[in-house]
């Protein structure tokens, strides 16, 4: 018996999807670390890639990132202490807590979207911007027919 996880002794979807992933993120953080961020890391993502511009509940969010709202609290206390976002009570709902990115967390959030697509475009330039097109093109066709069939 060889020494694999159950993902690499056979090409699970979800490792052929995390392989690249990781590696994605790993070069998009390095990138931001190099743009004067070195204090964000990618479990910080869980909270910039789901925070809506005007600022999201903490509940929201874990919801979101599939957490829990202790584990999500954490980290936006976490980005609270780097500056990255504030806390404040919700307007709608002062029992429940709002999580806001103050000007360097948008300026953190810019450049994440720049270094995504950027990391996108090297990715095209590897496969082919044709293949690359495909590639989106079945992965939001996956993505759609699995949202429709868990309705």
């Amino acid at each position: 018996m060889d020494n694999k996880t159950i993902s690499e002794a056979r090409d699970t979807l979800g490792a052929l999807l995390r392989k690249p992933y990781e590696s994605l993120q790993a070069d998009v953080y390095a990138k931001l670390e190099a743009r004067g961020f070195p204090d964000v890391r990618p479990a910080h993502s869980s909270v910039f890639r789901y925070i809506r511009p005007q600022g999201s509940r903490v509940t929201d969010l874990a919801d979101s990132a599939q957490m829990t709202k202790q584990s999500m609290a954490y980290l936006a206390g976490s980005l609270k202490d780097l500056g990255y976002v504030r806390i404040v009570s919700d307007p709608d709902d002062k029992r429940a807590k709002l999580v806001v990115l103050t000007a360097r967390g948008h300026a953190v959030w810019d450049a994440l979207i720049e270094l995504r697509d950027a990391a996108e475009n090297a990715c095209a330039e590897m496969i082919g911007r044709k293949r690359m097109a495909e590639l989106r093109a079945i992965l939001k066709d996956l993505g759609t027919a699995i949202e429709a069939s868990q309705r």
